[in-house]
């Protein structure tokens, strides 16, 4: 299960009662994340956030994530993958990609995950009172593809670094409407170098 570290668990209050009104804005918070887990020692130096832009100009955070490669021992656990990872669990539906009113109503306020989103907290819900595995797939998945009339909810990664192939596929599976980077795959090679 992607967890976030300590640190970054307690600071996601102050992230998400921010207001959050520029790229620039979003931008420092993707790098602050960066830069905190090379401080905190909790991982590499790349941090990523989801935010939701409203019809308003009003932007809200969804989920946070920075690389969490070393510490879970899971190479797939970038700073991107973990905050897409995170902000579906928010939402409660796998694409990012929804019309107004989509998911499955399972939104949490901060985008952190809890003991009731667990895989075998999972496994209990799908386990129908007679203890037989029931087939969910088709029921949760209507409220998601089903078009309720809304416009398409806009969900944007500002990244500390240029996306890599593994971070930019899942990216563009999940949904995201746009990508903000703020380095180069270079740059972020070169503040990399630390873990050589």
């Amino acid at each position: 299960m992607v967890t976030l570290p300590p640190w970054a668990i307690a600071a996601s209050s102050d992230y998400f009662s921010r207001q959050y009104h520029t790229d620039d804005e979003m931008m420092s918070l993707a790098i602050h994340l960066s830069d905190r887990n090379i401080t905190e020692g909790t991982g590499g130096p790349f941090g990523a956030a989801i935010f939701e832009r409203h019809e308003d100009g009003r932007c809200t955070l969804v989920s946070v994530g920075m690389n969490r490669v070393v510490p879970l021992g899971n190479s797939t656990l970038h700073g991107e993958t973990v905050a897409i990872q995170l902000a579906q669990r928010k939402i409660g539906s796998f694409t990012l990609s929804l019309e107004d009113g989509g998911g499955d109503g399972s939104e949490h306020d901060d985008g952190l995950f809890y003991e009731e989103d667990t895989p075998k907290a999972a496994e209990k819900e799908e386990k129908g009172e007679d203890g037989a595995t029931t087939d969910n797939a088709t029921t949760s998945g209507a409220d998601v593809c089903t078009p309720v009339g809304g416009r398409k909810r806009q969900f944007e990664l500002f990244t500390s670094c240029e996306p890599c192939a593994m971070c930019l596929g899942a990216t563009l599976w999940s949904g995201v409407s746009r990508v903000v980077c703020g380095a180069t795959n270079y740059e972020g090679r070169r503040a990399g170098d630390w873990v050589r």
